[in-house]
């Protein structure tokens, strides 16, 4: 039997912990944390490819239970960077839309995260693009 430092789940968990405590790290210079990037990045995202976007289409799309999604997409609207009207066609959901400093945050959010992660997976070289194919396989097979 392996010990536990060897194997895959706990090298997995090592480091997604190590690299959300330095995304984390990266992000208070905004003031956002790493959840609330998410949900910025997936509603810029959706913001492109269909008008009106509810908290469900950010939870499907950011794989942020809904209950957690309802607690950010709460705390963005107070921090000013989204704000919810009355859905078009749905009177049970609100639509979700990014303000003009939502849409700034969140594509600062992704600039900051992107450098992040270059300087966080370099010691990969180029086994870096094979690392994130293979973590795209098992999201793809698991979702």
């Amino acid at each position: 039997m392996k010990q536990p430092e060897y194997s895959v789940s706990s090298s997995l968990w090592q480091v997604t912990t190590l690299w959300q405590r330095g995304v984390k790290k990266v992000l208070d210079s905004i003031d956002v944390t790493p959840p609330q990037s998410v949900i910025l990045s997936s509603l810029l995202f959706l913001s492109k490819q269909k008008e009106s976007i509810t908290q469900i289409d950010l939870s499907l799309h950011s794989q942020i239970d809904p209950m957690t999604t309802s607690t950010i997409i709460r705390t963005l609207e107070r921090k000013g960077f989204i704000k919810r009207k009355e859905h078009a066609t749905d009177t049970r959901a609100k639509a979700v839309l990014l303000t003009s400093t939502g849409t700034k945050i969140a594509k600062q959010a992704a600039k900051i995260i992107e450098k992040f992660d270059q300087q966080f997976f370099e010691s990969l070289g180029n086994r870096s693009k094979t690392f994130h194919s293979s973590l795209a396989i098992l999201l793809k097979t698991r979702a």
